[in-house]
Formats: C-alpha cells, structure tokens, sequence
C-alpha cells in the first residue's frame, strides 16, 4: 500500500488520463480490472473559469470506490488555484487534483501548459503551492524528462515540486521533443524513486505486463500508468495486479475480447448517447482484435459502419463466424 496524501492506495496501476478516451463511461469500465487509482481527461483552467459547458463535463462524476483525480492544465498558479475551487464546488467526489505538466502535444505548450512548464522549475513549484493553499485534498503532478535531450532537467522539477509539497509525482520516460516516437529512457531514470521523498508513478510505451515490470524495476516506481497499452486490453491492468501477486496470467479468447469490446461500448453510450458514443467508438473498438487476423479489414468497418450499438454487434458477430470457420 502507498499513500498519495491521504489516500490509501492498494495495487500498482494507474489509469493514465488520455485526452478524448478517459471519460467517466470508459474509466467506470476499466476500474473493475483492478485499477488502484484514475485520472481524468485534462481540464483546460480557463474553460473552467470562463464556464465553458463541455469542459465542466469531464469534472461530472460520481463518487468511485476507485480514488478518482482532476488533472488541470494551465500556465499560471493564479488561474489553476481559480479552477480548483471552481472544481470543488460543482462536484465533491474529486478525490484530488493532479497538474499536467507534461503534455507534449503543440497547441498546448504553445500555451506555456503541459510540458512547457518544465522549462521553469520554479514555476511549476509555485502551480503546487497555489493549489495547497486553496485544498486539503492531495496534489499530484505529472512530468516528463525535459523539454529536449540538451535541457534534461526532470530532477530540478522534482525537487520544486516536492519543497512545494506535492503528495505524488508521475513521470513519462521521454522529453516533450520525443511526442510519444521512440522508446521511453527507463535507464536514465534507474533507481529515480530512492532519491523522492513521495511516491512515483511510471508511464511510457507500456503495453505489456514485461513492460510494466521492467519499468517498476529499473525506476523503483510504486505504480506504473496504463495509458494507450490499456486501449483495448483491459486484461493488462488485471495481468499487471496478478503478476505481482503471483497468479496466473489471463491470456484473453477472441470470445473474451468481443465481450469486453461489447461491455465498454454500452458503458461508454451510457455516458454520451448512442450518436456521439459510436462515434468515439470507432477509434477504440479496433484496438481489442489489433493481435487476431484479418484485424485490418475488421478496423476498416469498424471506423466506417459504426453508427449505432446494433452495428457493432452485427460487425463483431459476422467477425466471429469468419474466425470459426
């Protein structure tokens, strides 16, 4: 067990917020693998503090058993403490708030956001101690490398970050220059827990339960975040939980796949209706066959024929049938 704050945390994975996939519909159906703890999508500051309508919806959740966090971003200390509060007051099942600072994607390190904020330790330092004065509840904060590989400077962050008292730090094992392209330097950052004082999450091209391990070991990391490895393979997260609590690993059937593939859709409609839940659906539905054959053609009609559930039962059943003949 570790402790982010005041929460008590069992079992070793994260789910990794991810922009446009990990709404309350696909979060609810994830938990039941075994996730210890959840983020949500992250949460423009300013569309929160100008009420925008579809940026309060991703902070419109009920209360989980699953500790379930806000990741905010933004560039000012000022700003981020505004929306906290705003966040506070239309709903009080936030479990805590983690601050996005390493987002690599343009429009919004344009912004001075996400990763951008990197290239000012003290700032970043500052964005956590506006957040404390305004909430007991925990404040975690998510980082990178760097913003390149001339300007690797993730332990000057940390040490911001954790005098500014910061009750958790997650890390992707690339810089922001890396986007998500290459592969994640584990190596760099070998042992990096035994030098914090808070726990450390891990995050970077975990799609296996080797990924995950390798990772925990060579960072001495207390949980590893399930992000797009997840997308499609919600056994990873149970697999992770079972290999370190020596059970057997689940090697899913196509059968096993379908359902879990038919369970998440129904979960997601129940959150966004049938016409924007399809819609979203054709990104992920495809992930679950990525290993069977003719999983191409399945991806095919799977991003042009899904309108409503009834299609991606007919797609799924047909697909069936082809595989036991």
């Amino acid at each position: 067990m570790i402790k982010i704050g005041s929460l008590k945390i069992e079992g070793k994975v994260l789910l990794a917020p991810m922009a446009g996939v990990t709404s309350f519909g696909y979060r609810k159906y994830m938990n039941q693998f075994g996730v210890s703890v959840c983020v949500t999508e992250m949460v423009s500051d300013m569309g929160l503090i100008y009420d925008n309508a579809e940026t309060k919806t991703y902070i419109d959740f009920p209360k989980s058993e699953i500790p379930t966090g806000v990741q905010l971003f933004g560039n000012s200390p000022e700003n981020l403490a505004k929306a906290l509060l705003i966040c506070e007051k239309l709903n009080n099942s936030i479990d805590f708030y983690d601050v996005n600072m390493g987002c690599p994607v343009n429009k919004v390190t344009k912004t001075g956001a996400g990763s951008a904020l990197l290239k000012n330790p003290k700032l970043c330092g500052d964005i956590i101690r506006a957040l404390k004065a305004v909430t007991n509840k925990p404040i975690t904060a998510k980082i990178r490398l760097g913003w390149d590989k001339k300007s690797i400077n993730y332990l000057e962050v940390i040490k911001e970050l954790e005098n500014a008292g910061v009750d958790m730090i997650g890390i992707h094992a690339r810089t922001t220059k890396d986007l998500y392209s290459g592969v994640p330097d584990f190596e760099l950052i070998r042992d990096l827990r035994k030098q914090m004082n808070v726990p450390l999450a891990i995050s970077g091209n975990i799609y296996t339960v080797d990924d995950a391990v390798r990772a925990m070991e060579i960072t001495g990391a207390d949980l590893v975040m399930v992000a797009r490895g997840g997308i499609g393979n919600p056994t990873l997260i149970s697999n992770i939980n079972h290999y370190y609590k020596n059970e057997e690993l689940e090697s899913p059937s196509l059968v096993d796949q379908i359902r879990y593939c038919k369970e998440l859709a129904k979960s997601i409609i129940e959150e966004k209706g049938e016409f924007v839940g399809m819609r979203v659906y054709r990104a992920i539905a495809p992930k679950f066959f990525a290993s069977f054959p003719n999983s191409k053609k399945l991806k095919s009609r799977l991003s042009i024929e899904l309108n409503k559930y009834q299609d991606l039962e007919k797609i799924l059943d047909e697909y069936l049938e082809e595989f036991e003949k």
